[in-house]
């Protein structure tokens, strides 16, 4: 979502010693004059987000910024979304009153494990430790982020994107199954943006290009994402876990692993009685040699070697 660019294999960038300075979504926001900020319930040094992100011009607002009175509830993730919630109302307040456009990437922390929340918020108590109640409880605290903001003077004039990660276990009898990585996206802003669905392919390096286009920037990219909206956009989507590296393209999931293994599956929709945009499964056939799609092949091999190789000589930076 930051560097909007396919993940890369060995160590995720935001690990690395080289990972400041970058072209990122923040430096698009800062060129355009934008306050940026990332926003996390926890303490942003987990998993070295304090040093990507702050090395890459990022304000950060983190556990450290709220005082005992703020907090109603934490775990070892961090405080609950509900406080974050208000925490992130009151940074956008201070930052509309500065006069200076705003972006935060704010980051929720409530539906990782344990899955423990405040109690009687929802119909599933906070202590039960359900991955159910996790994720409900996170959807209910962006809809107190919501009530909460459509009262500010900044709200019609705001773009707000909400996104997933992977979905609840990214491992299955395929290295990368595919319903594990149908999420939901939304591009939302009420009055600007259109109500419409979008169903081709894409994935989430996409979806900040295609903001970009909504907001009418004009900006020389460094992203491999693009803008669905533009006529040269192809659909296809990256994903990956550990060391295998996915490319779904024209009905095909090719997957590269170390020891240049190659795995290709041909994907077929399942028919069931969901609806087709709620329709995440799909039968994965695997694809002996003489099956196999090689201009996919060579795609994949492209678009994650050329991304491991622009990072190693620095050309994606800003």
């Amino acid at each position: 979502m930051t560097l909007c660019i396919p993940p890369t294999a060995g160590e995720s960038v935001i690990k690395r010693e080289n990972n400041k300075n970058k072209f990122t979504t923040g430096s698009v926001f800062k060129s355009k004059g934008y306050d940026v900020k990332f926003l996390y319930g926890g303490y942003s040094y987990f998993d070295n987000m304090q040093d990507f992100f702050a090395g890459n011009g990022y304000g950060i607002v983190d556990r450290n910024n709220f005082k005992p009175e703020e907090i109603t509830f934490a775990n070892v993730w961090g405080v609950a979304d509900e406080d974050m919630a208000k925490k992130a109302i009151q940074t956008m307040n201070a930052e509309s009153k500065s006069g200076k456009p705003f972006f935060n990437h704010w980051m929720t922390v409530s539906n990782h494990r344990p899955f423990t929340y405040p109690n009687g918020k929802i119909d599933i108590p906070g202590d039960a430790k359900s991955r159910e109640g996790g994720v409900k409880y996170t959807d209910y605290s962006l809809r107190k982020f919501f009530e909460m903001a459509k009262k500010q003077d900044w709200y019609k004039n705001t773009v707000f994107v909400i996104i997933a990660d992977h979905c609840a276990s990214s491992a299955g009898d395929t290295e990368l199954p595919m319903d594990k990585y149908r999420i939901p996206a939304m591009i939302f802003s009420e009055g600007f943006i259109q109500p419409q669905k979008f169903t081709k392919t894409m994935s989430q390096i996409d979806v900040m290009p295609t903001l970009f286009g909504l907001l009418n920037f004009n900006y020389q990219s460094k992203f491999l994402g693009q803008d669905i909206f533009t006529k040269e956009f192809q659909p296809k989507a990256y994903i990956a876990t550990y060391q295998d590296l996915g490319f779904v393209k024209d009905n095909y999931l090719t997957i590269i692993s170390p020891l240049r293994k190659v795995k290709q599956y041909a994907l077929t929709q399942q028919k069931n009685n969901l609806s087709p945009e709620f329709n995440i499964y799909f039968d994965e056939k695997h694809l002996n040699e003489p099956e196999q799609n090689k201009k996919r092949i060579d795609e994949t091999i492209s678009a994650y070697q050329s991304t491991s190789f622009w990072l190693k000589k620095n050309q994606l930076n800003r």
